[in-house]
């Protein structure tokens, strides 16, 4: 077992320069590595820069940093069938929801409130509910004023394409650097199977025509966006029977156009939600069907897999969401920024990225002994910062990670069900949680039940808290060479109880 280190709720907790202090003094932290599976080593230095920071853009990064949307942008311009845009909606997340729609005023104001309370603030996006290019005037009067106001924010926009092409320019004088571009296909047949209609040129089109019309200017947009320096995330929506072989070739077309990552997000499409997949039964994909498509992409556009498919108002590291602690009902009527909070924070980050680099490197040459072993999927509970620090009733994901003689690879979140409720677990849910666990060999938790462990081990998942409070790599590494000595009559993992 390896010495404490910083915890992972201190990184997550501390809102003062002194207790943040305090976290750093007690570890005995000395490393200066740089700990990322893509770091400065591996990208043109201007490009780190812009990613290091950012939950969405950097893997490594998500582990760290927050980021927080603000609803200004309710307008759209096109109608997909798996959306439903919903107001006042506290208990659901997905895109396109939101509890309340602020003004450019308000969002300021909102945003200066939740810098001074989440240090770990570094990004603003603006995603709707609606579009942000089509509803343009309030995405620029948002992120304008809070330039202005916390120069140091990351500006991030997301957009379905369509009115991108006009607004190119200004996104690249205001600084924005990351824009995502939702592109469901590169054909319009298939196009006209996602959207019903689009609104361009002060009228409606249906059909192919209009499928045609999207795809020609999300291209157009993408391309001027990559010309001026500006990184772009494709967003794709697997839908199975629809696009997702087509996704293949939307792969290698945004990949030839310079995309930098591509995400491919599973259909949400529960009855519930209203939309009209939802509705006429279309189903999502499995977990092992999206890491099917994503592992035939490995070659192409870098992927990105830690995507939670957020709230167009969500607050916080990626896989929480604290919206509803900064509803305007609950924020002071006058905010005055204070950036000591967060730069402490970055300087506490800096410390800790050094020391999960070199548990990443001591994993991988653990891994590397390790010969003619299958690939195995691990699943971990963490509430983030890199570690294993969450107990498994307590879990609302978890954490898949591909672990091979190779090297361990983050594969994506499992969204589950809270197994533990007020201290008791129902056999549904463990029955769900099971579930979506498709494809995993070991669930990796800070503490786990007996009930529970045996349910797992009769579904063929071993459950371990041996790991508890390591780096998720060093974790998975040790129980990876363990269960190899077990398969050659060696010493196996015990179970936890």
């Amino acid at each position: 077992m390896v010495a404490q280190l910083i915890s992972l709720d201190s990184l997550k907790a501390p809102t003062s320069a002194r207790d943040m202090r305090a976290a750093i003094s007690t570890t005995g932290c000395t490393s200066g590595a740089c700990g990322s599976s893509e770091g400065p080593d591996d990208m043109p230095a201007e490009i780190w820069e812009k990613v290091k920071d950012h939950p969405c853009y950097s893997e490594e990064a998500h582990h760290y940093f927050a980021r927080m949307h603000v609803a200004v942008a309710p307008a759209c311009n096109i109608q997909c069938h798996y959306c439903n845009r919903k107001y006042d909606c506290a208990n659901e997340s997905r895109p396109g929801v939101v509890s309340e729609r602020l003004t450019p005023d308000e969002a300021v104001r909102k945003v200066i409130a939740v810098a001074n309370e989440v240090p770990q603030l570094s990004v603003l996006g603006i995603a709707g509910p609606g579009d942000a290019v089509y509803d343009w005037a309030k995405t620029k009067a948002t992120f304008e004023a809070v330039a202005k106001e916390i120069p140091d924010i990351k500006l991030c926009l997301s957009t379905n394409g369509l009115a991108l092409p006009e607004h190119v320019d200004e996104i690249a004088e205001m600084a924005v650097d990351h824009v995502t571009i939702t592109i469901n296909t590169v054909d319009p047949e298939i196009g006209a199977q996602i959207y019903p209609w689009i609104f361009h040129q002060h009228r409606r089109w249906t059909g192919v025509e209009a499928a045609t019309i999207l795809l020609e200017r999300q291209m157009r947009g993408l391309e001027m966006l990559v010309a001026r320096g500006i990184l772009v995330k494709v967003n794709s929506v697997m839908i199975p029977g629809i696009n997702d072989e087509h996704l293949v070739e939307v792969n290698r077309v945004v990949k030839e156009k310079g995309a930098f990552l591509h995400n491919i997000m599973p259909l949400i499409s529960d009855a519930s939600h209203g939309t009209h997949f939802g509705l006429t039964g279309q189903r999502g994909p499995r977990p092992m069907e999206v890491k099917a498509l994503q592992d035939r992409l490995g070659g192409g556009t870098k992927l990105m897999r830690h995507c939670r498919q957020c709230r167009a108002d969500a607050v916080g590291i990626l896989g929480e969401d604290r919206g509803q602690e900064f509803t305007l009902d609950q924020l002071p009527e006058t905010v005055t920024y204070d950036p000591a909070a967060r730069e402490e924070y970055r300087a506490l980050v800096a410390h800790e990225r050094g020391e999960h680099g070199a548990s990443r490197e001591a994993a991988e040459a653990e891994l590397r002994s390790v010969e003619k072993a299958p690939a195995r999927l691990v699943a971990v509970a963490s509430r983030g910062g890199g570690r294993i620090n969450q107990h498994f009733g307590h879990a609302t994901e978890f954490l898949v990670f591909e672990v091979s003689s190779a090297g361990v690879t983050f594969v994506g979140p499992r969204k589950v069900e809270q197994y533990c409720q007020g201290g008791f677990g129902e056999a549904d849910t463990l029955a769900a949680v099971i579930d979506a666990l498709e494809g995993v060999s070991a669930v990796l938790v800070a503490k786990i039940g007996e009930g529970p462990t045996k349910k797992l081990a009769a579904a063929g998942i071993s459950a371990s808290d041996a790991q508890a409070y390591e780096w998720i790599e060093a974790g998975i590494a040790a129980w990876y060479a363990a269960e190899f000595a077990a398969d050659q009559g060696g010493p196996a993992i015990a179970n936890a109880g």
